[in-house]
């Protein structure tokens, strides 16, 4: 499945730059995007190096879920695909 990275999960004065909300094609829901728990995120970047996360749980009630990669991802990743396994 291919996703988009929409965001860094934020609050009014911190940003994590582990966590990211993406939104996955055909998931329109929370009960669906309740369904890709656990499953592994990858994004490659442009030279090549793919960092894979984890979907941690749904965000809202549109389905946009919450992902927690190894390693943070590059600000250029915002609004790039990722691939959902």
């Amino acid at each position: 499945m291919k996703g988009k990275v929409l965001q860094f999960r934020q609050g009014r004065h911190t940003v994590d730059p582990r966590h990211f909300l993406i939104e996955v094609a055909g998931v329109s829901d929370r009960e669906k995007a309740s369904k890709l728990v656990g499953k592994e995120v990858a994004w490659k970047s442009p030279a090549g190096r793919i960092i894979l996360g984890k979907i941690s749980g749904a965000h809202g009630n549109n389905g946009v879920v919450r992902a927690i990669f190894q390693r943070g991802l590059p600000g250029q990743a915002l609004t790039t695909e990722v691939e959902v396994k």
